[in-house]
């Protein structure tokens, strides 16, 4: 039987090197490759194929998971070899914490990347055709919306490091043929035929009946690949413009929300759930929200927790609250403290950062440097705020305000001899009617909230 494996002649090998250094030539020009080698087939490959195209701007990169016995082994083989090609090598090894290992892995190798990397210089990884059709599919199996079916990019520019995957689209077995002519040593993982990892599995026990019905299926996945790139791409497009029209990172207006198509809710919902993180919530947890905050009775005290945030509905607004602060409230201790004030003092409270400074109306300066009482609001107090007529409650000018609930806990009062001369707030000190009140007086003035 002829074997079907692509010739490898001259004249495409000489193509490819072309389209490596035209990529090149489109990254700046002071900048220089860290290559991420496991000493597998792949990346010796690539390590190989860099050393030719430009030798003296390329360092590698070995991550030691140590999970394996060999992984030693594997160190000293990939330092001969860079040795030989006279390539600087680093040697990391990480600890891969608990979990799901395949994922706990990748998270502490791309730490490790980020530990190294430099400025200008670009990450170049070795994945090929079969990595991200393998890719696609297993987030297809999960469940993965549009940006997940993206999969991998071949310059995947991210805040803090560039990838470059110049093999992305050449084959595995084109990679094989090149290695075999070229007689390029390498080492085999065995974990690559364990199928107990999703990868593994889909590789050596999927792959093979997909492809006896579809004999082209790993091209026609990798470009719905690109067709995802350019369909997220639209869709980001369009998400900005929705946070921009609703809100921002920290609340989000309902009225506004309502406003979009339920599939553009969910969309912004997912991604403004996510923040910063890396991955998005799972599409249950978005309906929660929906549900369970969103659509919640407009004096109903709803949160929902996901991932150390906490989103809470207040004044026609969904909240995305720290869940540090969110229950700040609840072991924040009540207590008196003494405190004295000078002109022109910086004071550091926990409602914000204040300035003293004179006022046209203010306290007495006979209450300068003096021991005044400060405390925490207990509750059912009353204030006779300067330039009001009479006394209210604090909890209806709090709520006037429009002080958030989980800032409340930040209010303090100001006072000697059972007199109250004022209340330091998130949103300024209040200044309250007594004896103390004088013209060209002073006050604490916020200089900025915490």
């Amino acid at each position: 039987m002829r074997s079907t494996l692509p010739t490898f002649d001259e004249v495409w090998q000489r193509q490819f090197r072309s389209d490596c250094l035209k990529q090149i030539s489109q990254f700046a020009e002071n900048t220089t490759f860290l290559i991420g080698c496991s000493g597998g087939m792949d990346s010796m490959l690539l390590l190989f194929l860099m050393a030719e195209i430009c030798p003296n701007r390329i360092r590698a990169i070995y991550i030691n998971h140590q999970l394996q016995k060999v992984s030693d082994d594997w160190a000293d083989f990939i330092q001969a070899q860079c040795q030989q090609l006279a390539i600087p090598l680093i040697i990391e090894a990480v600890d891969v914490a608990e979990g799901n290992l395949e994922n706990q892995a990748r998270e502490a190798r791309y730490h490790a990347f980020q530990n190294h990397i430099q400025k200008n210089e670009i990450l170049v990884l070795a994945h090929h055709q079969q990595d991200q059709a393998e890719t696609l599919m297993l987030r297809l199996l999960s469940g993965a919306g549009v940006q997940g079916l993206s999969a991998m990019k071949k310059v995947d520019r991210r805040e803090q490091l560039t990838i470059w995957r110049p093999l992305l689209d050449i084959s595995r077995e084109q990679i094989c043929q090149w290695v075999s002519q070229d007689q390029i040593a390498y080492v085999d993982d065995p974990t690559n035929l364990d199928t107990h990892y999703d990868r593994a599995w889909c590789r050596n026990e999927l792959w093979h009946i997909l492809q006896s019905r579809f004999p082209k299926m790993q091209q026609a996945i990798s470009r719905t690949s690109v067709l995802m790139q350019d369909a997220n791409e639209i869709l980001q497009e369009v998400l900005v413009q929705d946070l921009n029209r609703c809100g921002t990172a920290e609340r989000l207006s309902i009225d506004a929300l309502n406003t979009l198509s339920q599939a553009r809710q969910r969309q912004l919902l997912s991604v403004w759930m996510r923040g910063d993180s890396t991955y998005r919530p799972a599409l249950d947890m978005v309906q929660r929200l929906i549900h369970e905050v969103i659509e919640a009775k407009a004096d109903a005290k709803a949160a929902l927790h996901w991932n150390g945030f906490y989103y809470v509905r207040y004044q026609g607004y969904v909240h995305r609250l720290e869940k540090q602060i969110y229950l700040a409230e609840q072991h924040n201790e009540k207590h008196v403290q003494a405190i004295q004030f000078e002109l022109n003092q910086a004071c550091k409270l926990v409602s914000g950062n204040y300035q003293v400074a004179t006022q046209a109306m203010g306290l007495s300066p006979a209450l300068l440097q003096k021991d005044l009482n400060l405390h925490d609001r207990q509750g059912g107090e009353k204030i006779h705020l300067y330039g009001r007529v009479g006394s209210w409650p604090l909890k209806k000018a709090i709520q006037e305000a429009q002080i958030f609930p989980w800032m409340r806990h930040t209010i303090q009062i100001l006072s000697i001899d059972n007199v109250m001369l004022g209340v330091f707030t998130p949103k300024g000190f209040w200044l309250a009617q007594s004896e103390y009140c004088e013209v060209g007086g002073w006050q604490p003035k916020l200089v900025s909230s915490l």
